[in-house]
């Protein structure tokens, strides 16, 4: 299917001018129409999606460009995108790693508040 830049807009959740800057910024290149107007396809939105994945995992945009530029270069590329990947994945556990760790410690603060709650609480027959 091909979309316009307004209905393409509408189908993946992102303002006119987000695509806009994506195109400029070369994360997305859309074809043009025979007035030079950009026109998007099915391959296009799922890209998009995988973008914003990468954007939601904290994949700094000057990653994603690189990434984006070996794609559209081609299949040559799939060995140093796949590297990317993987190191990503290593920050993202990393990361995750860090988040459970704080997650358990704020859990434990709760806990500490919530027995402190409860101690004064039967002490005066709540």
């Amino acid at each position: 299917m091909i979309y316009s830049i307004g209905d393409f807009s509408k189908v993946i959740g992102l303002s006119i001018d987000t695509l806009r800057y994506y195109d400029k910024e070369e994360l997305i290149c859309p074809n043009r129409d025979g007035n030079n107007r950009r026109t998007y396809t099915d391959s296009d939105k799922t890209w998009v999606v995988f973008i914003l994945k990468l954007k939601e995992t904290a994949m700094p945009i000057k990653q994603i460009k690189r990434y984006a530029k070996l794609r559209y270069l081609g299949d040559e590329t799939v060995e140093e995108r796949l590297e990317m990947l993987y190191d990503h994945r290593i920050f993202m556990l990393d990361l995750k790693k860090k988040l459970d760790e704080n997650i358990d410690h704020l859990n434990d603060k709760i806990a500490a508040f919530e027995g402190k709650l409860n101690k004064k609480c039967n002490k005066i027959k709540c």
